[in-house]
């Protein structure tokens, strides 16, 4: 009886271990239960997305320094109803980094959601984004109305709006100073996988952005900048707001953690007049700049309230 108890004792050990390195990849980390991994093909560049759910197509796009885990607390919650799928934008974590600064133009990281969409054997979606995420959501929503059902925003202003508080509003341009090292030659080579994590406070998720971010091309993070931050900006003549944007032809709703140092809440104002259809606009006074984080349960919420009234309209 011996062995037969010594091998019972040992398989028993092999299940507790298995179950907590399964634990650990799921239940604390990044892997978020019934999400699939894939790939979308962009004109060669591979663009990774996580998806999870079924019914109408919500795309989630991330920001600067960030990647598609930024959407774990939203994403089981909405994929109860939707069909929700987080993207890493070109040149971070697992999507691929091409080099030069023209590879990361507006049109390109555009052409890069379509891709997903299309890949995805959508025609359109809900289009979701925050901060570089919510410039390329904007812009999506411009250049391809046809594709952009619905459209929310996190912690970026209106193009418009942002070009003219960066030509007119001193606290905004002082804000921006960030943006222009970043245009600098050679910026990407003061970043660092554990420095660009300082907003993370999770120690868990920290791990995880940590890695993430070793796998990222820092060079590609500020070519955002370099491609398509408005130059000088802060000069008289920066990014002159008489650009003329098409109107936003879907219902839009927009978050903004007011106490967000890089982006002044003063850029949201006359949305309003740039849209054609309504606005609900909510406001949070003790998030920053990563509100879907910093208020995660109240940016779930009002996110899934808003898309389910929307489908009842």
């Amino acid at each position: 009886s011996m062995p037969s108890r010594n091998y019972h004792f040992l398989a028993l050990s092999t299940v507790i271990v298995c179950n907590f390195f399964l634990c650990s990849s799921t239940c604390m980390g990044q892997e978020l239960e019934g999400a699939r991994h894939g790939y979308a093909d962009s004109n060669g560049v591979k663009i990774h997305y996580v998806t999870m759910g079924q019914g109408p197509l919500v795309v989630m796009i991330h920001g600067f320094p960030d990647y598609w885990y930024t959407w774990r607390k939203q994403m089981p919650v909405l994929a109860k109803n939707f069909q929700v799928v987080a993207i890493d934008q070109r040149g971070y974590n697992k999507s691929d980094q091409p080099k030069g600064v023209a590879e990361y133009a507006m049109p390109k990281l555009v052409g890069d959601v379509a891709a997903v969409i299309r890949h995805l054997k959508r025609d359109k979606a809900t289009i979701v984004g925050h901060d570089w995420g919510g410039a390329v959501s904007w812009t999506f929503a411009m250049m391809k109305p046809e594709m952009t059902e619905r459209l929310i925003i996190l912690n970026l202003p209106h193009p418009r709006g942002m070009s003219r508080e960066l030509a007119r509003n001193k606290e905004q341009q002082k804000n921006s100073q960030y943006a222009r090292d970043f245009q600098k030659e050679g910026a990407h080579l003061a970043l660092s996988a554990k420095g660009l994590t300082g907003w993370i406070t999770d120690p868990e998720a920290k791990r995880h952005y940590i890695q993430a971010f070793e796998r990222s091309s820092f060079e590609g993070m500020l070519n955002y900048y370099k491609a398509n931050y408005p130059k000088n900006s802060g000069s008289q003549n920066s990014a002159s707001p008489s650009i003329n944007y098409p109107k936003i032809k879907c219902p839009v709703l927009m978050f903004h953690g007011l106490k967000d140092k890089a982006l002044h809440s003063d850029g949201l104002n006359n949305t309003w007049d740039w849209l054609e259809k309504d606005l609900t606009l909510i406001t949070i006074p003790n998030a920053g700049h990563f509100v879907q984080q910093d208020a995660a349960d109240l940016v779930t919420k009002r996110l899934v309230n808003w898309l389910q009234s929307e489908l009842k309209k």
